[in-house]
């Protein structure tokens, strides 16, 4: 008897390669698939402006990014000596304004540059819940811990969601007509919504994305979501939070995603490239120079192997890495 509800999903027509940038914007879920594609040196760029939750700040992203705004002080918060920004994650933020203003836009330089070249852009929404503060009435994308009751807090309307990114689709496919946009709904459980608010959330979600599916841009869907809750469906594949799937919950995705997304060549080569960079982490279990000396050119022959087959890699830092070993 199978203990699983297992489903297919239907391998893209559009597969990405070594020679596609990919660009992730959501919440932390898209940072976990995109680190995938750092450890296998694919091409990516993650949450220029940090990670952020829901469709308003998810379109304010791409806004700041393709609108080429230019931030300056006024566009900061002081908070008790620390400068913020309400449109990016805490990674921003400086007791010098200077360095968060300059920090912002020379990300946003470097996402407009990058979305000029890409293929895909992957959207994960994780809630339809946002929160405004109340000095300037607009959604935020961060709270940085500031007590909630300097904020008011709605729930989206489907037709709030799919209103927006109509509009936002609609500038995509005018500014970028040969990327592929995929959404997806995070699994993760924003559990301070409570067990009904957090379904009730997910649930515009989803039908949001279900009538931004007919847009004429002919956006796509990866169920991310369903893999987690209807596939595994286990608090094994949990983290200890009991909110965050767990490392072989996002090892179970990646593979399902792989083989959606990816050709047998690029699944192969991401293999290669994977073991490569976590060898550099690798602990040597030997102090044998002999043993080190045979590990590292073990590993530099992969390199070479690899590079061979596709030479947009770059492995310098693991090449160094090795090489200084075996001057060591």
């Amino acid at each position: 008897m199978e203990l699983r509800t297992i489903f297919n999903i239907e391998p893209s027509d559009k597969k990405i390669t070594y020679n596609d940038p990919v660009m992730f914007i959501g919440s932390c879920f898209a940072t976990s698939i995109g680190r995938q594609f750092e450890t296998g040196h694919l091409p990516v760029m993650i949450n220029p402006s940090g990670t952020v939750y829901n469709p308003v700040s998810v379109c304010n992203t791409l806004d700041t990014i393709n609108n080429i705004k230019v931030y300056n002080k006024s566009d900061l918060y002081n908070n008790d000596g620390v400068w913020l920004s309400f449109n990016h994650y805490t990674d921003f933020s400086s007791g010098d304004p200077v360095k968060v203003v300059e920090k912002i836009n020379n990300g946003s330089k470097e996402a407009l540059t990058f979305l000029k070249t890409a293929r895909f852009l992957f959207i994960t929404f994780g809630t339809a819940r946002v929160y405004r503060w109340k000095q300037s009435g607009k959604i935020v994308s961060n709270c940085h811990k500031i007590p909630s009751s300097e904020f008011t807090h709605e729930l989206l309307s489907v037709n709030d969601v799919v209103t927006l990114w109509n509009d936002q689709l609609e500038r995509l496919q005018s500014l970028y007509p040969e990327l592929k946009i995929i959404f997806t709904i995070s699994p993760v459980r924003h559990w301070k919504d409570g067990a009904h608010g957090n379904q009730v959330s997910k649930s515009v979600l989803f039908l949001a994305v279900e009538e931004l599916l007919k847009h004429p841009s002919s956006p796509g869907y990866f169920p991310a979501y369903e893999l987690v809750m209807d596939d595994l469906r286990d608090y094994r594949f949990y983290d200890n939070d009991m909110l965050h799937p767990s490392s072989s919950a996002v090892d179970y995705i990646w593979n399902a995603f792989t083989k959606c997304y990816f050709d047998n060549t690029t699944i192969e080569i991401w293999k290669e490239v994977t073991k490569i960079t976590k060898a550099v982490s690798h602990r040597i279990q030997t102090d044998s120079g002999e043993g080190i000396r045979k590990f590292a050119e073990k590993i530099l022959a992969r390199i070479d192997s690899v590079t061979k087959k596709i030479s947009t890699v770059n492995l310098d830092n693991e090449r160094k890495y090795f090489l200084d070993l075996l001057d060591s």
